[in-house]
């Protein structure tokens, strides 16, 4: 199956230029809902998927598209994963909380998926009108140039993102307690910037949970092509399908086992 990486990343520009900037800033009360408490969609999130599902269907013939917002409106639409044809996945406007308040960050998150496998991603930042993009194998690439994860340090010079919200209180409160051990904590609301941060080096690992495949298969394949590493918790490695995963990424595994003694320390 050939990915023409450019080509999808031309459509990404195009569309987000065309749909989302023009409405940075100028939506009115009617273009913004909730799908449920805390959780928004735009119209800007609408218009991008509604122009993108086609595009990307045909760029691969017989392939399969699953939305962010498409599977709000029918959750079985996530089933499509499991099928044997090529799948992708969109994040229309990610970080749509940022974007509905006019805050300057936010982007476009896609990626394809086959048997289970992320093979290729894509991230689109509209407001530098830059696209991260990789393919399995690859390495990874903004404008012809390979990027590359941050170099390891220690757990109290690195730089990252917590999502404290486990589920679990006593998992909290140790996570709460430790991360003042950590170098600093940057919380973006918006995996797409986070994950152009750990790929171009300006941060050094991200704990994510509720691992939707929108919000991370982009993402994933983009920090290990730039020679990151990544685990659940568990240990188990990622898969597009695990959406209750708590992800912990890394600049190696050496990294990657360091940050869970000093997070989980008694």
């Amino acid at each position: 199956m050939r990915i023409d990486l450019e080509a999808v990343a031309r459509h990404l520009a195009e569309v987000a230029a065309e749909e989302i900037m023009p409405r940075f800033g100028r939506l009115a009360l009617s273009d913004i809902q909730e799908k449920k408490p805390g959780d928004l969609v735009t119209a800007a999130d609408i218009a991008v998927e509604h122009r993108l599902t086609p595009i990307l269907r045909d760029l691969v013939p017989g392939s399969l598209v699953v939305g962010e917002e498409a599977t709000a409106a029918d959750a079985d639409v996530l089933n499509r994963l499991r099928d044997e044809s090529p799948v992708w996945v969109i994040d229309p406007v990610d970080g749509t909380s940022n974007f509905a308040a006019g805050i300057p960050i936010f982007g476009v998150m896609v990626a394809l998926i086959r048997k289970s496998e992320v093979v290729a991603g894509w991230i689109h930042d509209p407001l530098r009108e830059r696209t991260l993009m990789a393919e399995s194998g690859g390495g990874a690439h903004i404008d012809g140039q390979r990027v590359h994860v941050a170099k390891p340090t220690e757990p109290s010079r690195m730089a990252g993102n917590v999502a404290f919200h486990t589920g679990e209180r006593d998992q909290a409160a140790t996570l709460a307690r430790n991360v003042v051990k950590v170098g600093s904590i940057i919380n973006l609301r918006c995996a797409a910037a986070d994950y152009f941060n750990l790929a171009e080096g300006r941060t050094h690992f991200a704990l994510f949970n509720r691992t939707w495949p929108w919000d991370h298969a982009p993402g994933w394949i983009l920090h290990k092509e730039a020679g990151g590493y990544s685990r659940f918790l568990n240990g188990q490695p990622y898969a597009p399908l695990d959406i209750h995963g708590r992800l912990l990424l890394t600049p190696d595994e050496a990294s990657w086992h360091r940050l869970i003694e000093t997070l989980w320390a008694a």
